[in-house]
């Protein structure tokens, strides 16, 4: 199609809206111009309403499991408002998980980074990933023990300040037999 259009074959007239205009050659295509949103958003939307609108859920596929057996979690982060948004984080770790209070099942965890992070939501966006937790309990630098029978809570956590008064973490019960 882009060979008739450039070639003599095709009758043009400036004055004549149904045929096409005479080609300018020098012309160069221009690109759409965009707001960068995520920067608008950071700067125009306080930290207490991207808060509101941004939702944290844990869902595991059962609620009881063997002992030894590894638990999936399913986490999903979702942007409810219909602009983009930005979650200043502590860390560059955005999210943890935890067992009992236990970050990543570890009763020694590495210590978070020290720099900030942030999170970047496009409108209506959701962010979904897995974790496994393998049914046992960090209790050396290279030493597991497994979880002792009974009622267990993970819990999924954003790394910001007051996540769970906040609304920015979940939890889910489980039982290991």
């Amino acid at each position: 199609m882009r060979r008739i259009y450039e070639s003599s074959a095709i009758d043009r007239d400036d004055d004549d809206p149904h045929r096409p205009n005479e080609r300018d050659r020098e012309t160069k295509p221009r690109a759409a111009r965009t707001v960068p949103a995520a920067k608008l958003s950071r700067a125009l939307v306080p930290d207490w309403l991207v808060r509101r609108g941004v939702a944290v859920d844990l869902s595991v596929p059962d609620r009881v499991f063997a002992r030894g057996e590894s638990v999936p979690m399913h986490v999903e982060l979702r942007n409810a408002f219909p602009f983009p948004v930005v979650v200043r984080t502590r860390s560059p770790v955005l999210w943890t998980w935890h067992v009992d209070g236990r970050r990543e099942a570890s009763t020694t965890p590495e210590p978070l980074p020290d720099r900030t992070g942030s999170f970047v939501f496009d409108r209506g966006e959701r962010k979904r990933f897995t974790r496994r937790w393998h049914g046992s309990v960090r209790v050396g630098p290279n030493e597991w023990r497994e979880a002792e029978p009974g009622e267990h809570i993970l819990t999924v956590r954003l790394a910001v300040d007051e996540a769970d008064a906040g609304g920015l973490s979940d939890e889910a019960t489980i039982r290991i037999e």
